[in-house]
């Protein structure tokens, strides 16, 4: 499976990995589907892979559970998901962007409609300025393709970010943490349920941070739903 270097000169209807012509409503083959790094088991607070755990939280949880009850992500940031998130983020190959989404969308959808019952999507919000630079909110692309495949609602203002955060990529977990303290704000939602849409969890802290917002504001239950966990 060879990642291609250009993916504004690939066609409509070609596979977004190898570039193979395709007649399908999933913009991937088949062989390339079956090599993605699927993200199984884990820590069902954090996603945090783990072996032989049982389904019990891992030690990090346990310690200091996240303020979102659940994490799902679909897939392993590692390659060639690293990429595909990366072209689609920064590149806006919103194909890529929307392949991964679809997944996501099936691997939730595996868990039955009683799972998913109630729950209102909100995607993480970006800074006004992040999003004039970048053209478009990565996390609400995501969570369109979730709401009409899972047939979801969707709330994509009622959670803001008040301020401008510096780049999570050279800090640890602790200055993650620092860094978004008071970031986010939401509005009233008491008794709600949401599922925090968002592309890649790391440490947690950024979907941490928005969940303690939605939880002030009177959110009863908070989950994260990601296309992929970075190990």
């Amino acid at each position: 499976m060879v990642y291609k270097s250009n993916p504004w000169q690939r066609l409509p209807a070609c596979c977004v990995l190898c570039g193979i012509a395709l007649h399908g409503p999933l913009d991937l083959c088949a062989p390339c589907a079956s090599e993605l790094p699927l993200h199984q088991g884990g820590c069902p607070r954090c996603a945090m892979p783990l072996d032989g755990a049982g389904g019990a939280p891992c030690g990090q949880c346990q310690r200091q559970p996240p303020q979102f009850d659940a994490c799902i992500a679909a897939l392993r940031y590692e390659y060639p998901v690293r990429e595909l998130i990366a072209h689609f983020k920064f590149r806006g190959d919103l194909a890529a962007g929307r392949v991964l989404a679809l997944l996501l969308a099936q691997r939730i959808a595996t868990l039955g409609p009683a799972y998913r019952a109630g729950i209102t999507l909100v995607p993480v919000p970006l800074h006004r300025v992040r999003l004039a630079e970048r053209g478009f909110n990565q996390s609400e692309r995501v969570a369109r393709v979730l709401a009409r495949e899972l047939a979801l609602p969707m709330a994509p203002a009622l959670a803001a970010r008040a301020r401008r955060t510096d780049d999570q990529k050279s800090l640890d977990a602790a200055a993650r943490r620092r860094n978004l303290g008071t970031a986010f704000t939401a509005a009233p939602c008491r008794g709600r349920r949401f599922a925090l849409v968002d592309d890649v969890i790391t440490t947690g802290a950024t979907l941490d941070a928005l969940a303690a917002a939605l939880r002030a504001a009177g959110a009863v239950q908070v989950e994260a739903w990601c296309l992929a966990r970075s190990l």
